[in-house]
């Protein structure tokens, strides 16, 4: 039987992902992409210097949608706990990992744009050394979002399989979520250990297939009843 609470969490799930998704993409194509140079820290802080108005106001969406996974992860947890309640909160724990590695790379941003504003003893450094110790700013929050993303994949990926557990949803769409997810955890892990696999696959399709799934899943969750397993299992024992 689903509960009220789990019906709840199903709609904040969907509505926080919808808006969440839709503020990081507005905000890191019209504020961000244009000043980014893909794999070169020093040349995009280069970019940034003169526009730091627009990189502040990406970075206020990119502290939204980090609120956003916290939101996600607990809205999971509590519809995926009466299934299986240590594989839930393992995967919520994940989530919040990557969401810890996401604000940190916030902060190395913020960071960069002090080096960049050269303020106090940064003045000896001068423009080019300004623009370095930034660029070098940039590539470790780069970095730390690569790590968060195994762990985002990881987390993913375990709870896409207490859906497929749990028969809420079809369980091909559940498929797909775990098989996305494991794609997305081994972009994230392979570009760690061997940077240039940017260059050989495209970031851009890090993360395009588990948000296709992120979308269904919202979809779903929005316009259709979640199922219960009896009723899943009921044309089965009438055959």
């Amino acid at each position: 039987m689903i509960e009220r609470a789990q019906r709840s969490a199903a709609k904040i799930f969907a509505v926080t992902y919808l808006l969440s998704i839709a503020i990081i993409m507005v905000a890191f194509s019209r504020f961000y992409a244009p000043y980014l140079v893909w794999e070169n820290g020093e040349e995009t802080a280069r970019h940034v210097l003169h526009h730091e108005e627009a990189i502040r106001i990406y970075l206020a969406g990119a502290f939204l949608h980090g609120v956003g996974m916290i939101v996600l992860l607990t809205a999971l947890y509590v519809l995926l706990r009466p299934v299986n309640r240590g594989m839930a909160l393992c995967a919520a724990f994940s989530r919040l990992i990557h969401a810890a590695f996401w604000f940190i790379f916030v902060l190395d941003m913020l960071g960069a744009l002090r080096f960049l504003a050269g303020a106090g003893a940064l003045q000896g450094f001068g423009p080019d050394g300004l623009a370095a110790l930034a660029g070098a700013q940039l590539d470790a929050g780069r970095d730390a979002y690569y790590i968060g993303l195994v762990f985002n994949g990881l987390g993913s990926a375990l709870f896409a399989w207490v859906l497929f557990q749990s028969r809420y949803i079809p369980r091909p769409l559940a498929w797909w979520g775990i098989l996305s997810a494991v794609y997305e955890g081994f972009c994230g892990f392979a570009y760690l250990l061997y940077p240039r696999f940017g260059g050989m696959h495209s970031a851009n399709w890090y993360e395009l297939p588990p948000m296709t799934f992120d979308l269904l899943l919202c979809f779903w969750l929005l316009f259709r009843r979640l199922k219960s397993p009896e009723t899943a299992l009921a044309p089965a024992s009438a055959a």
